[in-house]
């Protein structure tokens, strides 16, 4: 019987997900990281307990102190159990999401060639195409996407920025002013529900702090047992704030995984390791995942926020006391820091606990 050849990471990433199912190809060898023995349970997303959040309750004049109060104690819950919340009232009308949503869809719709026109080497990350190859052994994501520099505005490349369809540099221009809003309240929001100084995590973050978007297409996989939209990991970024068209994205919490319903007008965020890391460990940054479907496409948008480069950041001092001690060290560039044990698929807050 002929051995059957199982591409490299390096080969199958020359190609892109989509590319592969119109030529009705397998997902093979790298793409395979589900077992019989992944018997982890599943939540369905009915009723999720996934804590929901509304952001209006913390913008000025909009509640009063007593309900203020409140709403911060269970943002500070959320995050020191879930490490996410669900965020309603952030003023984002739901028509406009969906505008943002439909860009990118229509973005991954075009021929190859037309995509491609943005596509990026296989070790670089902004641009068209998927991750960076992983270390040996490490099993390729089941999704195509986009990644974009947004913030500072002097770090964006428009040559990467798809001129089809027409709107798209428009919307997300857009998009990306509001989230900067979203981000302002939320990181206002995450400092009084700790009793501190409500500027003091925008300082850590840095004035130029950055803003960057990833759009997520997951193609329908004929092994959804076997392969992962996005395999299990924890953000390296600040926070990231994401929205989707359909199920998919799991939250890992006491050994369950809990699937993120469908709501098109509500915004999941989810900490990252530098918010695990300025909040002392308080915070918590959550590892999840993609699944795979086998009929249904997906589409999602991630921000990330991550502290401005070169700036260290570290433990705010408010939290740290004789009963309470430091217990991450100061660090710089932690997404590059992150990026280094993802690609060996491990995690890297570990390395910088004290």
């Amino acid at each position: 019987m002929a051995e059957v050849s199982i591409p490299s990471a390096e080969v199958l990433l020359s190609k892109r997900v989509q590319e592969m199912v119109l030529n009705g190809q397998d997902p093979l060898g790298p793409y395979v990281c589900r077992n019989k023995h992944d018997n982890v349970e599943e939540e369905s997303p009915e009723n999720s307990p996934i804590p929901i959040i509304d952001l209006g309750c913390f913008l000025p004049q909009q509640s009063s102190t007593e309900e203020t109060e409140e709403n911060l104690e269970k943002l500070k819950s959320a995050l020191s159990t879930w490490g996410c919340f669900r965020a309603i009232g952030h003023g984002i009308p739901s028509s406009f999401l969906d505008e943002v949503r439909q860009v990118g869809r229509e973005f991954f719709q075009q021929p190859m060639e037309e995509k491609n026109k943005y596509a990026k080497p296989v070790t670089v990350f902004e641009g068209y195409g998927a991750d960076p190859v992983p270390e040996e052994g490490q099993s390729l994501d089941w999704s195509d996407r986009l990644f974009l520099e947004l913030v500072p505005e002097d770090r964006r490349n428009y040559r990467l920025w798809p001129r089809n369809p027409t709107s798209f540099k428009k919307t997300l221009e857009e998009y990306t002013e509001k989230m900067k809003s979203v981000t302002e309240i939320i990181s206002k929001s995450m400092a009084k529900s700790l009793h501190l100084e409500e500027n003091c995590f925008l300082k850590q973050f840095g004035e130029r702090a950055q803003l960057q978007g990833r759009f997520n297409y997951y193609t329908p996989c004929k092994r959804p047992d076997l392969v992962l939209g996005l395999k299990a990991h924890a953000d390296g970024s600040g926070y990231t704030i994401l929205m989707h068209d359909e199920p998919g994205l799991q939250i890992l919490k006491d050994g369950k995984w809990y699937t993120a319903p469908k709501n098109p007008d509500v915004l999941l965020v989810l900490m990252g390791d530098q918010m695990e890391i300025m909040s002392n460990g308080i915070f918590k940054s959550p590892v999840h995942r993609v699944v795979s479907d086998s009929k249904s496409d997906r589409i999602s948008v991630a921000m990330f926020y991550t502290p401005e480069v070169g700036k260290e950041i570290g433990p705010q001092e408010g939290l740290i006391s004789e009963e309470v001690p430091r217990a991450y060290k100061t660090v710089k560039d932690y997404a590059d820091f992150h990026l280094g044990y993802y690609q060996k698929g491990m995690r890297s807050i570990h390395a910088v606990k004290v």
